[in-house]
């Protein structure tokens, strides 16, 4: 029976998020909870990390789906490693084959691009044609989807004028996000068959809403009130994971990450496990071996 890889988007247990965080430690723990693949996001990519992500491939037989990589910075001025500089690309290509990985990602269109139909038409030709550069390297490049791609242009989901305007990039689906921007996330996922390696298994909940003590003023109430919105541990939420997970996989998706960008007080690796052994109960288990 045709079936999937789970892994861990990095973000989970990024090092902003830990108290002390070694790549080679992080995944001894990774693979002793069962998961044996990963998403590299959030964690730099300095020699220390990148060895230690080889070093957990090569005595672990940790699998690594996909790096994460910009084509400009978020924000001007903003550090890091950015397709368009040729240095920068030469290095997270050099990266990419250390780590046997022939997938990068995208996590977000720049946020100067936001807004503006033109910026991010422009944006997604360039991301375009760096996907064609990468295709001779070997490697895919896709992108990944947040609520703000849902905004409309003349009744147009960008993210669907992005898909319809380019032929070399890919999308990595966010379960969470699409709910978030309105659509329902199976049908969604399908209507991108073809276009699919990597899915987020991201799920929703509505938490408590809990108002701070004493005076507050309108602001503080809608900020409490809106708040509420939280992501949550795989099967934990209210989205239909395991139909999310088949139209994923019959619309080619390989790699099915689980990421949760908040875990609100709960130590990560425990929030990973809740996930683990809801995956198990839908029915799963074997698609977190190799």
């Amino acid at each position: 029976m045709k079936k999937g890889l789970i892994g861990v988007q990095m973000s989970t247990i990024a090092p902003n998020k830990m108290p002390r965080f070694d790549a080679f430690e992080s995944m001894q723990k990774l693979t002793d909870l069962g998961y044996h693949c990963i998403e590299i996001s959030q964690v730099p990519m300095t020699p220390e990390n990148v060895a230690g992500f080889r070093k957990a491939i090569d005595e672990l037989g940790m699998k690594v789906s996909s790096c994460t990589a910009s084509v400009a910075p978020m924000v001007p001025g903003m550090p890091g490693e950015f397709l368009s500089n040729p240095d920068d690309f030469k290095k997270i290509v050099e990266d990419c084959r250390t780590l046997d990985c022939d997938m990068l990602r995208i996590g977000m269109l720049p946020m100067t691009c936001m807004g503006s139909y033109q910026k991010a038409m422009d944006f997604a030709k360039e991301a375009d044609e760096m996907a064609a550069r990468l295709k001779e390297e070997g490697i895919d490049l896709y992108y990944h989807n947040h609520h703000v791609e849902f905004v409309r242009y003349d009744g147009k989901y960008l993210l669907d004028i992005i898909k319809d305007n380019t032929k070399n990039i890919g999308f990595e689906l966010d379960t969470h996000w699409i709910h978030r921007g309105g659509e329902e996330p199976v049908s969604f996922i399908k209507k991108y068959a073809g276009r699919i390696r990597l899915l987020h298994l991201k799920d929703y909940r509505i938490g408590e809403v809990k108002m701070p003590e004493g005076p507050f003023d309108a602001k503080t109430f809608m900020d409490a009130f809106t708040g509420a919105v939280q992501f949550a541990e795989v099967g934990e939420g209210t989205l239909p994971i395991k139909a999310c997970i088949e139209a994923g996989l019959e619309g080619g998706s390989e790699y099915f990450l689980i990421e949760q960008d908040d875990c609100y007080g709960r130590d990560p690796f425990e929030s990973l496990k809740i996930s683990r052994d809801n995956l198990i109960k839908m029915g799963f288990a074997d698609w977190f071996e190799l």
